[in-house]
């Protein structure tokens, strides 16, 4: 893996002996009104934060300090990421990853030669698993798994997180069988004869995950610290971390005690008992000079669409039995919502269907006028919505925290799944933005990979990396390059209340950002998607060098 620059892990928590000025740069930032700042070099101070930027022209004052040539490179806020599930990339990147797998027969060979390679694993583990990439017209089977390991548990979740695939081992030990019954807001698959098939879909899931064994501390730490690394090779410099549990506090919070967390993390706690145990009456301080807050709570309102678990007002058009999973009642929503508001906490919801978006922009529209103030209630993928519910996303201060590289990923998939009537409000970026919600932009890291270049290039082009569909999906919901490098820094911070510490090049706010060898707002997006992080910086010092 990439390592982390040893020496700046040892000085982030020292203060440097001198300014350092970066010059010769193409610099990039968000102004105070939203409009691009260009500089050419920056100024910061012996705290880690901007003291200065320098415009094109303007006479650099004498320096008593180190002078860095940035070597006409391009230097951008780091990059912030509004949803990922940090100990979910660390644990990828140790476990099996099947993401790459284009049929089941790869991934069952991916699979045999992971057991093959760790034999004295009790439990074969790993996520990434998409029967739609397979084009298989099927769920997965454990009879499939049982093919190439019989002999111990596996169990694998899909790529979006919303299913899980088990083995006859893992569901023997698990205690499932045809007895088990689908639980609230969850879907056994079954064969014929009705006994689980394999397949466990959102709360269902639970059914088997409760028996695989919890990762020890050390192996907490170790994800963290594969995380930490893989997220500032791509140049980002701060996450919203949603779903954290207790366990991933806790492994946050060991790191920053002991000096090694460079990441800045805006935690949202997996449900309110463990936005309770982790913060208690309120949000926590920002802890290690910025790096680290409990802002808010997560709660799921529906499943994923690759899996059928969206919630949907009208059936799926390729499983007309089925309108998908809804999670919370109206009742049980708006009572997690209003626990969590009284005590000051944010509220990010995740909605994929149209069903879910129109309940959580309904709840927030009834639950505003107790709950004032700048609450910035967020609507997490906001993936399918009802064209007549756009608007409620202009009131109330609504956040939309959507991933661009969704579209890109699901569009045939959604195709098939809603048919054409319903696609006119599917991954409407441009829409959501213009009916007065703040974008924030993000990757849904580990469900994508959390490279933001390729989020940055499909959400102006409507295109994957393969340049399709020619002239972009609904190309009407491309947005502006500006507007795609706000919702990657400046609005990520704002989403994440981080505002006037990190997300912006500008006097008073940490010196967070990244050289990189292209311009985001003139790359075409095919180029854009091949641009090299060559540094990563935070706090005024390199956690990332290209090639280190």
């Amino acid at each position: 893996m990439l390592a982390l620059v040893g020496a700046a892990v040892l000085l982030l928590a020292q203060p440097a002996r001198a300014d350092t000025r970066i010059e010769n740069v193409n610099g990039l930032t968000v102004a105070a009104d939203g409009s691009i700042q260009r500089f050419v070099a920056i100024l910061i101070g012996t705290d880690g934060k901007v003291k200065a930027t320098y415009r094109r022209g303007e006479r650099l004052p004498r320096l008593r300090g180190t002078r860095i040539d940035g070597g006409g490179r391009t230097m951008i806020p780091g990059m912030i990421d509004s949803h990922v599930h940090v100990m979910g990339i660390g644990f990828g990147a140790l476990t099996l990853d099947l993401s790459s797998t284009s049929s089941l027969e790869e991934a069952l060979q991916a699979i045999r030669t992971f057991a093959a390679e760790n034999p004295d694993r009790p439990w074969i583990l790993g996520r990434g698993w998409n029967q739609e990439r397979w084009k298989l017209g099927r769920f997965p089977t454990a009879a499939d798994l049982d093919s190439v390991v019989s002999d111990r548990p596996v169990w694998l979740e899909r790529v979006d997180g919303h299913a899980g695939w088990a083995n006859s081992v893992a569901m023997r030990v698990a205690g499932v069988d045809a007895r088990a019954a689908d639980p609230a807001g969850g879907r056994i698959e079954r064969t014929a004869s009705g006994a689980p098939s394999g397949v466990f879909v959102d709360s269902a899931a639970d059914l088997v995950g409760r028996a695989v064994p919890q990762p020890r501390a050390v192996e907490r730490d170790a994800a963290l610290r594969e995380a930490q690394e893989l997220l500032h090779a791509f140049g980002i410099t701060a996450v919203a971390d949603m779903g954290t549990t207790l366990e991933d506090w806790q492994a946050f919070r060991r790191a920053g005690d002991a000096g090694w967390l460079t990441l800045r993390i805006m935690a949202y706690a997996a449900g309110v008992e463990a936005m309770d145990q982790i913060a208690g009456p309120g949000p926590t301080p920002w802890l290690y000079w910025d790096r680290l807050r409990l802002n808010g709570v997560k709660l799921y309102l529906d499943g994923a669409l690759g899996s059928r678990g969206a919630w949907l007002k009208q059936p799926y058009a390729d499983d007309p039995a089925n309108r998908g999973l809804r999670l919370l009642d109206d009742t049980r929503l708006r009572n997690l919502m209003s626990r969590a508001a009284m005590g000051q906490f944010q509220v990010a919801v995740h909605a994929i269907g149209d069903a879910a978006d129109a309940e959580i922009l309904a709840a927030v529209h009834e639950l505003a006028g107790t709950y004032t103030g700048d609450r910035r209630w967020r609507v997490e993928h906001a993936q399918v919505i009802d064209p007549a519910d756009l608007s409620l996303f202009g009131a109330h201060g609504i956040i939309a925290s959507m991933q661009p590289v969704h579209q890109t990923s699901d569009r045939l998939m959604a195709e098939a799944r809603l048919g054409p009537a319903r696609l006119r409000g599917a991954y409407a970026w441009r829409s959501v933005a213009e009916n007065g919600a703040r974008l924030a932009f993000g990757s849904d890291a580990p469900v994508e990979s959390p490279a933001p270049f390729a989020g940055f290039a499909a959400a102006i082009s409507r295109v994957d990396a393969a340049g399709q569909p020619a002239g972009g999906w609904m190309p009407e919901e491309a947005v502006t390059p500006a507007q795609a490098f706000a919702a990657f820094t400046a609005g990520g911070a704002y989403a994440g209340f981080a505002e006037g510490r990190f997300g912006r090049l500008v006097p008073g706010e940490w010196a967070d950002f990244i050289l990189i060898d292209r311009d985001p707002l003139t790359t075409p997006a095919a180029r854009l998607r091949e641009a090299v992080v060559h540094e990563t910086w935070v706090a005024g010092y390199p956690v990332y060098r290209r090639g280190s």
